[in-house]
Protein backbone atom coordinates (compact mmCIF):
# COMPACT_ATOMS: atom_id res chain seq x y z
CA UNK A 1 0.00 0.00 0.00
CA UNK A 2 2.98 2.33 0.77
CA UNK A 3 4.39 2.01 -2.62
CA UNK A 4 0.88 2.47 -4.45
CA UNK A 5 0.34 5.60 -2.57
CA UNK A 6 4.32 6.68 -3.76
CA UNK A 7 3.56 5.58 -7.41
CA UNK A 8 0.61 7.44 -7.62
CA UNK A 9 2.00 10.57 -5.85
CA UNK A 10 5.75 11.48 -5.55
CA UNK A 11 6.43 9.03 -8.70
CA UNK A 12 4.07 11.40 -10.29
CA UNK A 13 5.89 14.30 -9.34
CA UNK A 14 9.58 12.44 -9.89
CA UNK A 15 11.95 12.24 -12.77
CA UNK A 16 14.55 14.00 -13.37
CA UNK A 17 17.26 11.97 -10.93
CA UNK A 18 19.05 13.32 -8.42
CA UNK A 19 18.11 13.78 -4.88
CA UNK A 20 14.66 12.73 -4.06
CA UNK A 21 13.47 14.20 -1.49
CA UNK A 22 10.11 15.50 -2.01
CA UNK A 23 6.97 17.18 -0.97
CA UNK A 24 4.08 15.69 0.65
CA UNK A 25 1.80 13.57 -1.86
CA UNK A 26 -2.20 13.55 -1.38
CA UNK A 27 -2.72 9.72 -1.93
CA UNK A 28 -6.45 10.92 -2.79
CA UNK A 29 -4.95 13.42 -5.66
CA UNK A 30 -1.15 12.40 -6.29
CA UNK A 31 -0.54 15.77 -6.69
CA UNK A 32 2.17 17.17 -3.66
CA UNK A 33 0.62 20.00 -1.13
CA UNK A 34 1.87 24.17 -2.54
CA UNK A 35 3.04 24.51 1.06
CA UNK A 36 5.99 26.00 2.41
CA UNK A 37 8.81 23.92 3.52
CA UNK A 38 10.05 22.97 6.71
CA UNK A 39 13.47 25.41 6.22
CA UNK A 40 10.82 28.00 6.54
CA UNK A 41 11.13 28.84 2.62
CA UNK A 42 8.53 29.10 0.41
CA UNK A 43 8.90 25.92 -1.69
CA UNK A 44 8.88 26.42 -5.93
CA UNK A 45 5.42 24.98 -6.41
CA UNK A 46 4.34 27.13 -3.25
CA UNK A 47 6.01 30.35 -5.74
CA UNK A 48 4.12 28.97 -8.75
CA UNK A 49 7.51 27.74 -10.50
CA UNK A 50 6.14 26.42 -13.99
CA UNK A 51 8.78 23.70 -13.78
CA UNK A 52 7.53 22.97 -10.50
CA UNK A 53 3.75 22.77 -11.51
CA UNK A 54 4.42 20.35 -14.69
CA UNK A 55 6.24 18.00 -12.04
CA UNK A 56 3.07 18.32 -9.50
CA UNK A 57 0.91 17.06 -12.40
CA UNK A 58 -0.84 13.68 -11.82
CA UNK A 59 1.16 11.36 -13.32
CA UNK A 60 -0.20 7.79 -15.22
CA UNK A 61 0.97 5.80 -17.81
CA UNK A 62 -0.01 7.49 -21.29
CA UNK A 63 -0.38 10.84 -19.22
CA UNK A 64 0.94 13.54 -21.32
CA UNK A 65 3.18 14.86 -18.66
CA UNK A 66 5.69 17.17 -20.03
CA UNK A 67 8.36 17.24 -17.95
CA UNK A 68 10.20 14.58 -15.12
CA UNK A 69 12.48 15.96 -12.46
CA UNK A 70 15.38 14.45 -10.52
CA UNK A 71 15.19 14.35 -6.49
CA UNK A 72 17.05 17.45 -6.33
CA UNK A 73 14.46 19.15 -8.33
CA UNK A 74 12.17 17.71 -6.32
CA UNK A 75 13.16 18.65 -3.05
CA UNK A 76 13.54 22.13 -4.97
CA UNK A 77 9.71 22.16 -5.52
CA UNK A 78 8.07 20.34 -3.08
CA UNK A 79 9.88 20.42 0.38
CA UNK A 80 10.40 17.69 2.54
CA UNK A 81 7.92 14.38 2.16
CA UNK A 82 8.01 10.83 3.99
CA UNK A 83 9.57 8.64 2.17
CA UNK A 84 10.21 5.85 4.86
CA UNK A 85 9.71 1.86 3.53
CA UNK A 86 8.48 1.53 6.61
CA UNK A 87 8.83 1.83 10.40
CA UNK A 88 11.65 1.70 11.44
CA UNK A 89 13.60 -1.69 12.57
CA UNK A 90 17.05 -3.01 12.57
CA UNK A 91 16.86 -4.75 9.30
CA UNK A 92 18.22 -8.49 9.68
CA UNK A 93 22.73 -8.59 8.73
CA UNK A 94 23.62 -11.29 6.72
CA UNK A 95 27.13 -11.83 7.92
CA UNK A 96 29.99 -10.38 6.45
CA UNK A 97 30.08 -11.45 3.22
CA UNK A 98 34.14 -12.65 3.51
CA UNK A 99 37.57 -11.26 1.83
CA UNK A 100 36.13 -7.24 1.15
CA UNK A 101 37.34 -4.07 2.14
CA UNK A 102 36.49 -2.39 5.27
CA UNK A 103 33.22 -0.61 5.35
CA UNK A 104 33.18 2.93 6.61
CA UNK A 105 29.62 5.20 7.49
CA UNK A 106 31.05 8.67 6.29
CA UNK A 107 27.99 10.23 8.45
CA UNK A 108 27.22 10.75 12.04
CA UNK A 109 23.74 10.06 13.71
CA UNK A 110 24.84 12.71 15.92
CA UNK A 111 24.59 14.96 13.27
CA UNK A 112 21.03 14.54 12.21
CA UNK A 113 18.95 16.40 14.40
CA UNK A 114 18.09 20.15 14.20
CA UNK A 115 17.85 23.34 16.96
CA UNK A 116 14.40 21.91 17.95
CA UNK A 117 16.26 18.17 18.69
CA UNK A 118 13.99 16.82 15.96
CA UNK A 119 15.56 13.55 14.41
CA UNK A 120 16.02 13.15 10.84
CA UNK A 121 16.37 10.25 8.45
CA UNK A 122 18.47 9.27 5.44
CA UNK A 123 21.54 10.67 3.80
CA UNK A 124 21.52 9.13 0.28
CA UNK A 125 23.01 9.73 -3.42
CA UNK A 126 26.56 9.95 -3.26
CA UNK A 127 30.17 10.94 -4.61
CA UNK A 128 33.26 10.44 -3.69
CA UNK A 129 36.84 11.90 -4.64
CA UNK A 130 40.67 11.20 -2.90
CA UNK A 131 44.09 12.54 -2.74
CA UNK A 132 46.66 11.03 -0.59
CA UNK A 133 45.09 10.30 2.73
CA UNK A 134 42.22 12.90 1.96
CA UNK A 135 38.69 11.84 1.31
CA UNK A 136 35.69 13.40 0.81
CA UNK A 137 32.31 12.30 0.21
CA UNK A 138 29.07 14.45 -0.60
CA UNK A 139 25.47 13.15 -0.39
CA UNK A 140 21.52 14.45 -0.10
CA UNK A 141 20.74 15.27 3.63
CA UNK A 142 17.54 14.92 4.82
CA UNK A 143 18.39 17.01 7.87
CA UNK A 144 18.19 20.49 6.09
CA UNK A 145 14.08 20.18 5.42
CA UNK A 146 14.05 20.68 9.05
CA UNK A 147 16.67 23.39 9.62
CA UNK A 148 16.88 27.60 9.12
CA UNK A 149 19.67 29.37 7.49
CA UNK A 150 22.20 29.83 10.94
CA UNK A 151 21.66 26.41 12.03
CA UNK A 152 25.36 24.92 13.55
CA UNK A 153 27.01 23.19 10.68
CA UNK A 154 25.47 24.22 7.45
CA UNK A 155 22.49 22.23 8.49
CA UNK A 156 20.14 24.06 6.79
CA UNK A 157 21.56 23.14 3.13
CA UNK A 158 20.40 19.91 1.60
CA UNK A 159 23.80 18.82 0.76
CA UNK A 160 25.87 17.44 3.44
CA UNK A 161 29.85 16.52 3.63
CA UNK A 162 31.99 14.32 5.43
CA UNK A 163 35.92 14.34 5.46
CA UNK A 164 38.59 12.04 6.01
CA UNK A 165 42.19 12.69 6.57
CA UNK A 166 43.35 8.86 6.95
CA UNK A 167 42.66 7.87 3.93
CA UNK A 168 39.06 6.78 4.41
CA UNK A 169 39.48 4.76 7.44
CA UNK A 170 37.06 7.01 9.25
CA UNK A 171 35.38 10.57 8.80
CA UNK A 172 34.12 13.77 9.92
CA UNK A 173 30.47 14.85 9.33
CA UNK A 174 30.85 18.16 8.76
CA UNK A 175 27.55 19.07 8.28
CA UNK A 176 25.56 20.99 5.12
CA UNK A 177 27.90 22.12 2.34
CA UNK A 178 29.58 26.42 3.15
CA UNK A 179 26.95 28.35 2.15
CA UNK A 180 27.01 31.75 4.18
CA UNK A 181 23.82 33.24 1.93
CA UNK A 182 21.84 30.79 3.15
CA UNK A 183 18.69 33.53 3.60
CA UNK A 184 18.66 34.13 -0.26
CA UNK A 185 20.12 30.90 -1.77
CA UNK A 186 20.50 27.15 -0.88
CA UNK A 187 22.19 23.57 -1.73
CA UNK A 188 19.65 21.43 -3.07
CA UNK A 189 21.44 18.30 -3.68
CA UNK A 190 22.76 16.28 -6.34
CA UNK A 191 26.11 16.53 -5.34
CA UNK A 192 29.71 15.77 -7.19
CA UNK A 193 33.01 15.51 -6.28
CA UNK A 194 36.20 15.83 -7.52
CA UNK A 195 39.92 15.90 -6.57
CA UNK A 196 42.76 18.07 -7.66
CA UNK A 197 46.56 18.04 -6.30
CA UNK A 198 48.29 21.44 -8.17
CA UNK A 199 51.41 23.05 -6.51
CA UNK A 200 52.09 21.03 -3.13
CA UNK A 201 48.24 21.83 -1.87
CA UNK A 202 44.91 19.77 -2.36
CA UNK A 203 41.65 20.61 -3.14
CA UNK A 204 38.17 19.38 -3.44
CA UNK A 205 35.34 20.81 -5.42
CA UNK A 206 31.53 19.74 -4.41
CA UNK A 207 29.23 20.80 -6.44
CA UNK A 208 25.25 20.46 -6.31
CA UNK A 209 21.95 21.90 -7.35
CA UNK A 210 21.53 25.76 -6.08
CA UNK A 211 18.17 27.32 -6.20
CA UNK A 212 17.73 31.33 -5.51
CA UNK A 213 15.09 31.22 -3.13
CA UNK A 214 14.49 34.71 -1.94
CA UNK A 215 14.72 38.15 -2.63
CA UNK A 216 15.77 39.39 -6.04
CA UNK A 217 15.77 36.87 -8.83
CA UNK A 218 14.07 34.42 -6.48
CA UNK A 219 13.30 31.41 -8.72
CA UNK A 220 16.84 31.46 -10.98
CA UNK A 221 18.32 28.30 -10.82
CA UNK A 222 22.37 27.51 -10.95
CA UNK A 223 25.09 24.78 -10.36
CA UNK A 224 27.19 25.63 -7.91
CA UNK A 225 30.10 24.27 -6.12
CA UNK A 226 32.44 25.17 -2.99
CA UNK A 227 36.04 25.06 -3.48
CA UNK A 228 37.47 23.37 -0.60
CA UNK A 229 41.56 23.25 0.45
CA UNK A 230 42.98 21.19 2.74
CA UNK A 231 44.82 22.92 5.16
CA UNK A 232 47.01 20.57 7.89
CA UNK A 233 44.12 17.92 8.31
CA UNK A 234 41.32 19.49 8.10
CA UNK A 235 39.33 21.03 5.18
CA UNK A 236 38.31 25.27 4.38
CA UNK A 237 35.71 25.52 2.12
CA UNK A 238 35.11 29.40 0.34
CA UNK A 239 31.98 30.64 -0.75
CA UNK A 240 29.56 29.29 -3.63
CA UNK A 241 31.06 29.45 -7.05
CA UNK A 242 28.48 29.62 -9.81
CA UNK A 243 28.99 27.31 -13.12
CA UNK A 244 25.82 27.68 -14.47
CA UNK A 245 22.29 29.37 -14.31
CA UNK A 246 19.08 29.57 -16.01
CA UNK A 247 19.01 30.57 -19.64
CA UNK A 248 15.60 31.53 -19.68
CA UNK A 249 13.19 33.33 -17.30
CA UNK A 250 10.16 35.18 -17.50
CA UNK A 251 8.78 38.47 -15.38
CA UNK A 252 6.01 39.59 -14.43
CA UNK A 253 4.64 42.10 -12.07
CA UNK A 254 4.19 39.57 -9.35
CA UNK A 255 7.41 37.93 -9.71
CA UNK A 256 9.86 36.00 -12.08
CA UNK A 257 9.68 32.62 -13.55
CA UNK A 258 12.80 30.61 -15.00
CA UNK A 259 14.18 27.40 -16.19
CA UNK A 260 15.65 24.79 -14.19
CA UNK A 261 18.92 22.95 -14.05
CA UNK A 262 19.18 19.34 -12.92
CA UNK A 263 21.37 16.75 -12.86
CA UNK A 264 24.96 18.35 -12.46
CA UNK A 265 28.37 16.46 -12.77
CA UNK A 266 31.72 17.53 -12.68
CA UNK A 267 34.62 16.29 -14.45
CA UNK A 268 37.98 18.12 -13.77
CA UNK A 269 41.03 18.03 -15.92
CA UNK A 270 44.21 17.92 -14.24
CA UNK A 271 46.74 17.98 -17.36
CA UNK A 272 45.34 21.20 -18.66
CA UNK A 273 43.81 22.88 -15.31
CA UNK A 274 40.22 22.69 -16.12
CA UNK A 275 36.88 21.73 -14.47
CA UNK A 276 33.96 20.98 -16.52
CA UNK A 277 30.35 20.70 -15.47
CA UNK A 278 27.15 19.47 -17.50
CA UNK A 279 23.74 19.48 -16.54
CA UNK A 280 20.19 19.50 -17.98
CA UNK A 281 18.14 22.71 -18.52
CA UNK A 282 14.19 22.55 -18.62
CA UNK A 283 12.67 25.48 -19.78
CA UNK A 284 9.00 26.38 -20.08
CA UNK A 285 8.98 27.40 -23.84
CA UNK A 286 8.33 24.51 -26.61
CA UNK A 287 9.09 20.58 -26.28
CA UNK A 288 12.38 18.68 -24.91
CA UNK A 289 15.46 19.80 -22.96
CA UNK A 290 19.25 20.50 -23.69
CA UNK A 291 22.06 18.90 -21.91
CA UNK A 292 24.64 21.90 -21.23
CA UNK A 293 28.11 22.29 -20.06
CA UNK A 294 30.26 25.19 -18.49
CA UNK A 295 34.04 25.23 -17.71
CA UNK A 296 36.32 26.90 -15.13
CA UNK A 297 39.49 27.75 -15.14
CA UNK A 298 41.68 26.49 -12.60
CA UNK A 299 44.85 28.81 -12.65
CA UNK A 300 43.90 29.84 -9.06
CA UNK A 301 42.37 26.68 -7.83
CA UNK A 302 41.14 28.23 -4.53
CA UNK A 303 39.13 30.19 -6.74
CA UNK A 304 38.32 28.75 -9.93
CA UNK A 305 36.90 31.30 -12.62
CA UNK A 306 33.84 29.67 -14.71
CA UNK A 307 32.59 30.25 -18.05
CA UNK A 308 29.08 29.66 -17.99
CA UNK A 309 26.93 31.57 -21.39
CA UNK A 310 25.52 35.08 -21.59
CA UNK A 311 23.80 36.98 -19.27
CA UNK A 312 19.77 37.36 -19.54
CA UNK A 313 18.48 39.88 -21.95
CA UNK A 314 14.95 40.87 -22.96
CA UNK A 315 13.83 39.33 -25.71
CA UNK A 316 9.88 39.83 -25.94
CA UNK A 317 6.92 40.29 -24.36
CA UNK A 318 5.44 36.66 -23.66
CA UNK A 319 2.21 35.73 -22.10
CA UNK A 320 1.82 39.05 -20.31
CA UNK A 321 5.64 39.64 -19.29
CA UNK A 322 8.44 39.68 -20.47
CA UNK A 323 10.97 36.88 -21.74
CA UNK A 324 14.43 37.06 -20.78
CA UNK A 325 17.18 34.37 -22.65
CA UNK A 326 21.24 33.92 -22.66
CA UNK A 327 22.86 31.34 -24.17
CA UNK A 328 24.78 28.30 -22.16
CA UNK A 329 28.62 28.00 -23.33
CA UNK A 330 28.04 24.91 -24.51
CA UNK A 331 24.96 22.69 -25.51
CA UNK A 332 25.80 19.07 -25.46
CA UNK A 333 22.77 17.91 -26.67
CA UNK A 334 19.82 19.98 -28.38
CA UNK A 335 16.16 19.54 -26.78
CA UNK A 336 14.06 16.67 -28.78
CA UNK A 337 11.55 19.51 -30.20
CA UNK A 338 9.56 16.84 -31.96
CA UNK A 339 7.96 14.96 -29.60
CA UNK A 340 9.69 16.44 -26.48
CA UNK A 341 11.46 13.03 -25.32
CA UNK A 342 13.59 13.90 -22.39
CA UNK A 343 17.36 13.95 -22.17
CA UNK A 344 18.88 13.47 -18.90
CA UNK A 345 21.69 12.23 -16.63
CA UNK A 346 24.77 13.55 -18.18
CA UNK A 347 28.33 12.28 -16.95
CA UNK A 348 31.62 13.61 -18.45
CA UNK A 349 34.73 12.45 -18.80
CA UNK A 350 38.40 13.71 -20.10
CA UNK A 351 40.79 12.22 -22.07
CA UNK A 352 43.96 13.89 -20.45
CA UNK A 353 46.46 13.69 -23.17
CA UNK A 354 44.06 15.57 -25.80
CA UNK A 355 41.96 17.99 -23.51
CA UNK A 356 38.59 16.77 -25.51
CA UNK A 357 35.55 16.13 -23.56
CA UNK A 358 33.16 13.56 -23.57
CA UNK A 359 29.64 13.19 -21.59
CA UNK A 360 27.00 10.38 -21.96
CA UNK A 361 23.47 11.23 -21.17
CA UNK A 362 19.80 9.23 -21.49
CA UNK A 363 17.53 9.98 -24.61
CA UNK A 364 14.10 9.05 -24.24
CA UNK A 365 14.28 8.61 -20.07
CA UNK A 366 10.62 8.54 -18.60
CA UNK A 367 8.87 9.86 -21.42
CA UNK A 368 9.39 6.08 -22.79
CA UNK A 369 6.70 5.09 -20.51
CA UNK A 370 4.66 8.16 -19.15
CA UNK A 371 4.85 10.20 -22.64
CA UNK A 372 2.76 8.43 -25.35
CA UNK A 373 4.92 10.59 -28.05
CA UNK A 374 8.13 8.95 -27.18
CA UNK A 375 6.74 5.11 -27.34
CA UNK A 376 7.57 4.74 -31.21
CA UNK A 377 10.28 2.69 -32.40
CA UNK A 378 11.75 5.81 -33.96
CA UNK A 379 12.18 7.04 -29.93
CA UNK A 380 14.03 4.25 -28.54
CA UNK A 381 15.54 4.58 -25.57
CA UNK A 382 19.28 5.49 -25.74
CA UNK A 383 22.85 5.86 -23.86
CA UNK A 384 24.47 8.14 -26.22
CA UNK A 385 27.76 9.64 -25.94
CA UNK A 386 29.46 12.98 -27.58
CA UNK A 387 33.32 13.92 -28.19
CA UNK A 388 33.99 17.56 -27.88
CA UNK A 389 37.35 19.02 -29.02
CA UNK A 390 39.32 21.12 -26.39
CA UNK A 391 39.29 23.72 -29.71
CA UNK A 392 35.85 24.12 -28.63
CA UNK A 393 36.29 24.78 -24.93
CA UNK A 394 37.94 28.17 -25.25
CA UNK A 395 38.07 29.90 -21.81
CA UNK A 396 35.32 32.38 -23.44
CA UNK A 397 31.65 33.29 -22.18
CA UNK A 398 30.48 31.36 -25.24
CA UNK A 399 32.22 28.06 -26.94
CA UNK A 400 32.97 29.12 -30.21
CA UNK A 401 31.12 25.16 -31.60
CA UNK A 402 27.36 24.89 -31.96
CA UNK A 403 27.64 20.90 -31.24
CA UNK A 404 29.68 18.06 -30.22
CA UNK A 405 32.07 16.77 -33.50
CA UNK A 406 30.92 13.53 -32.85
CA UNK A 407 27.83 11.59 -31.64
CA UNK A 408 26.99 7.71 -31.50
CA UNK A 409 24.78 5.92 -29.01
CA UNK A 410 23.63 2.40 -28.03
CA UNK A 411 19.89 1.17 -27.48
CA UNK A 412 19.01 0.65 -23.88
CA UNK A 413 16.39 -1.90 -22.55
CA UNK A 414 15.32 0.57 -20.04
CA UNK A 415 14.60 -0.58 -16.28
CA UNK A 416 12.43 2.38 -15.49
CA UNK A 417 8.80 0.73 -15.45
CA UNK A 418 10.40 -1.28 -12.55
CA UNK A 419 9.59 -1.21 -9.04
CA UNK A 420 12.53 -2.47 -7.59
CA UNK A 421 11.45 -3.52 -3.75
CA UNK A 422 11.80 -1.13 -1.05
CA UNK A 423 13.22 1.74 -3.93
CA UNK A 424 10.78 4.27 -2.49
CA UNK A 425 11.39 5.88 -5.87
CA UNK A 426 9.64 5.48 -9.33
CA UNK A 427 10.94 5.74 -11.70
CA UNK A 428 14.27 3.87 -11.90
CA UNK A 429 17.32 5.11 -13.88
CA UNK A 430 19.69 3.89 -16.69
CA UNK A 431 21.46 6.99 -16.94
CA UNK A 432 25.20 6.05 -18.55
CA UNK A 433 28.64 6.05 -16.35
CA UNK A 434 31.55 6.75 -18.50
CA UNK A 435 35.77 6.84 -18.30
CA UNK A 436 38.64 7.52 -21.25
CA UNK A 437 41.12 4.57 -21.15
CA UNK A 438 43.39 6.78 -23.92
CA UNK A 439 46.05 4.34 -23.13
CA UNK A 440 43.50 1.80 -24.75
CA UNK A 441 42.14 4.76 -27.12
CA UNK A 442 38.48 3.82 -26.00
CA UNK A 443 35.85 5.73 -24.02
CA UNK A 444 33.55 3.49 -22.32
CA UNK A 445 30.19 3.36 -20.87
CA UNK A 446 28.34 1.21 -18.27
CA UNK A 447 24.55 1.12 -17.94
CA UNK A 448 22.10 -0.78 -16.09
CA UNK A 449 20.01 -3.36 -18.52
CA UNK A 450 16.99 -5.54 -19.25
CA UNK A 451 17.80 -7.13 -22.68
CA UNK A 452 19.18 -10.41 -20.97
CA UNK A 453 16.98 -10.44 -17.88
CA UNK A 454 14.30 -8.48 -16.65
CA UNK A 455 15.80 -7.49 -13.58
CA UNK A 456 18.70 -5.73 -14.94
CA UNK A 457 22.88 -6.41 -15.90
CA UNK A 458 25.45 -4.05 -15.56
CA UNK A 459 26.53 -3.92 -19.57
CA UNK A 460 29.69 -2.00 -21.29
CA UNK A 461 29.78 -0.83 -24.24
CA UNK A 462 33.40 1.31 -25.74
CA UNK A 463 33.75 3.49 -28.51
CA UNK A 464 37.35 4.44 -30.80
CA UNK A 465 38.45 7.89 -29.01
CA UNK A 466 38.35 10.38 -32.11
CA UNK A 467 35.57 8.72 -34.16
CA UNK A 468 33.34 6.91 -31.39
CA UNK A 469 33.48 4.11 -33.36
CA UNK A 470 32.02 0.76 -31.55
CA UNK A 471 34.73 -1.55 -30.10
CA UNK A 472 32.53 -4.78 -29.21
CA UNK A 473 29.93 -5.34 -31.51
CA UNK A 474 27.50 -6.00 -28.71
CA UNK A 475 27.50 -4.74 -25.12
CA UNK A 476 29.57 -6.86 -22.32
CA UNK A 477 27.76 -7.89 -19.70
CA UNK A 478 29.77 -7.20 -16.35
CA UNK A 479 27.85 -8.69 -13.53
CA UNK A 480 28.88 -12.47 -13.21
CA UNK A 481 25.48 -14.63 -12.88
CA UNK A 482 23.34 -14.08 -9.93
CA UNK A 483 19.85 -16.13 -10.42
CA UNK A 484 18.27 -13.41 -11.77
CA UNK A 485 18.65 -10.50 -9.16
CA UNK A 486 18.40 -6.79 -9.40
CA UNK A 487 21.38 -5.25 -10.77
CA UNK A 488 21.74 -1.63 -11.00
CA UNK A 489 23.36 2.12 -10.63
CA UNK A 490 26.42 1.53 -11.78
CA UNK A 491 29.53 3.49 -10.96
CA UNK A 492 32.73 4.43 -12.93
CA UNK A 493 34.51 7.80 -13.34
CA UNK A 494 38.51 7.34 -14.66
CA UNK A 495 40.70 4.73 -16.14
CA UNK A 496 43.65 3.04 -14.21
CA UNK A 497 47.11 3.75 -14.47
CA UNK A 498 47.03 0.37 -16.77
CA UNK A 499 44.19 2.11 -18.38
CA UNK A 500 41.67 -0.59 -17.21
CA UNK A 501 38.71 0.39 -15.84
CA UNK A 502 36.93 -0.50 -11.85
CA UNK A 503 33.08 -0.51 -12.17
CA UNK A 504 30.76 -1.04 -8.84
CA UNK A 505 26.99 -1.29 -9.04
CA UNK A 506 24.04 -2.45 -6.47
CA UNK A 507 23.06 -5.97 -6.61
CA UNK A 508 20.97 -9.07 -5.18
CA UNK A 509 21.40 -12.42 -5.00
CA UNK A 510 17.72 -13.33 -6.72
CA UNK A 511 14.70 -11.40 -7.60
CA UNK A 512 12.93 -13.02 -4.09
CA UNK A 513 15.23 -10.62 -1.92
CA UNK A 514 15.71 -7.11 -0.96
CA UNK A 515 18.82 -7.65 0.47
CA UNK A 516 21.80 -5.70 -1.37
CA UNK A 517 25.38 -5.80 -1.91
CA UNK A 518 27.94 -3.37 -3.61
CA UNK A 519 29.57 -5.89 -5.95
CA UNK A 520 32.74 -4.89 -8.97
CA UNK A 521 34.34 -5.84 -11.56
CA UNK A 522 37.43 -4.81 -11.23
CA UNK A 523 40.81 -4.43 -13.52
CA UNK A 524 38.29 -4.43 -17.07
CA UNK A 525 39.75 -3.56 -20.50
CA UNK A 526 37.80 -1.61 -22.20
CA UNK A 527 37.30 -3.76 -24.85
CA UNK A 528 36.27 -6.83 -23.09
CA UNK A 529 33.87 -9.20 -24.34
CA UNK A 530 33.74 -11.39 -22.12
CA UNK A 531 32.01 -11.13 -18.52
CA UNK A 532 34.69 -10.88 -15.49
CA UNK A 533 34.77 -11.89 -12.28
CA UNK A 534 33.45 -10.27 -9.43
CA UNK A 535 34.36 -9.21 -5.81
CA UNK A 536 31.71 -8.10 -3.10
CA UNK A 537 32.67 -4.03 -2.06
CA UNK A 538 30.05 -4.59 0.88
CA UNK A 539 30.95 -6.71 4.25
CA UNK A 540 27.44 -6.91 4.87
CA UNK A 541 23.79 -6.72 3.67
CA UNK A 542 20.70 -3.92 3.32
CA UNK A 543 17.43 -4.60 4.01
CA UNK A 544 15.31 -1.93 1.93
CA UNK A 545 12.29 -3.13 3.07
CA UNK A 546 12.97 -1.77 6.62
CA UNK A 547 14.94 1.14 5.74
CA UNK A 548 13.93 4.09 7.43
CA UNK A 549 13.81 7.37 5.30
CA UNK A 550 12.69 10.89 4.87
CA UNK A 551 14.32 11.33 1.66
CA UNK A 552 13.31 9.83 -1.43
CA UNK A 553 14.69 8.11 -3.28
CA UNK A 554 16.42 6.19 0.14
CA UNK A 555 19.23 4.87 -1.32
CA UNK A 556 19.43 7.56 -4.30
CA UNK A 557 19.41 7.25 -7.92
CA UNK A 558 23.37 6.91 -8.24
CA UNK A 559 26.48 5.45 -6.68
CA UNK A 560 30.02 7.01 -7.32
CA UNK A 561 33.99 5.08 -7.61
CA UNK A 562 36.67 6.67 -8.58
CA UNK A 563 40.63 6.48 -8.28
CA UNK A 564 42.60 8.51 -6.31
CA UNK A 565 43.78 11.69 -7.63
CA UNK A 566 47.62 12.53 -8.35
CA UNK A 567 49.68 15.77 -9.35
CA UNK A 568 51.38 13.85 -11.97
CA UNK A 569 50.42 12.19 -14.89
CA UNK A 570 48.98 9.94 -15.05
CA UNK A 571 46.85 11.96 -12.63
CA UNK A 572 45.63 8.74 -11.03
CA UNK A 573 46.37 6.78 -8.27
CA UNK A 574 46.54 2.95 -6.95
CA UNK A 575 43.58 3.46 -4.50
CA UNK A 576 40.22 2.76 -5.42
CA UNK A 577 36.96 4.57 -3.34
CA UNK A 578 33.82 3.70 -3.44
CA UNK A 579 30.37 5.59 -2.12
CA UNK A 580 27.01 4.26 -1.89
CA UNK A 581 24.19 4.39 -0.23
CA UNK A 582 23.75 1.88 2.81
CA UNK A 583 20.84 0.72 5.22
CA UNK A 584 22.51 -1.71 7.22
CA UNK A 585 21.88 0.37 10.43
CA UNK A 586 18.15 0.90 9.69
CA UNK A 587 18.54 4.31 7.94
CA UNK A 588 19.97 5.35 4.60
CA UNK A 589 23.46 6.36 5.21
CA UNK A 590 26.50 7.23 2.98
CA UNK A 591 29.01 4.49 3.18
CA UNK A 592 32.69 4.27 2.26
CA UNK A 593 35.13 1.39 1.00
CA UNK A 594 38.52 1.45 -0.87
CA UNK A 595 40.64 -0.91 -2.38
CA UNK A 596 44.25 -0.58 -3.05
CA UNK A 597 45.32 -1.97 -6.51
Amino acid sequence: MRHRIWVVGAAAVSLVTGLAVVASASASTGAPAARASASGFKTGLARGIPFCQELAKKTVFGSKKTVFGSSGAMMYCFGPQTGGTGPFNQPAISPALGGTPGNVDAASFREDHNPALAQFYGQSETSIAAAGRFVVEAWNDSTGFGSNCGARMNKAELTGVGFSANGGHSFTDLGGLFNPGCTKTRYEGDPSVVAYVHGGHTYFYVASLFERISGPGAGLSYIAFDACTVVGSSLRCGRPDIAASSKQCITFRFGSFCSFLDKDFLAIDPAHGRLYVDYSEFGFLGNGNPVEMSVCSLSNPARPTCERGTPLAFVKKKFGGKLFEGKPYFTVAQPDRLRGCENEGAYPAVNLKTGSVYVAYEFNWATNIFDPNCFGFQNKTRDVITRTPKSCLTLTAVSPCAHPASTNSVAVFSLDAAFIAGYNRFPASDFPRIAVSSKFGDVSMVWNDARHHPQGDILLQSFRLSSLKRVQAHPTTLDSPHGGGVTFLPALRVANANGRLDVTWFSRASAATAFTSVAAAIGVSPGATATPGNVYITNKLSNWLVANSDIVPNFGDYTDSVLSATGRWPFVGRTLYVAWSDARTGVPQPFEAHVSG
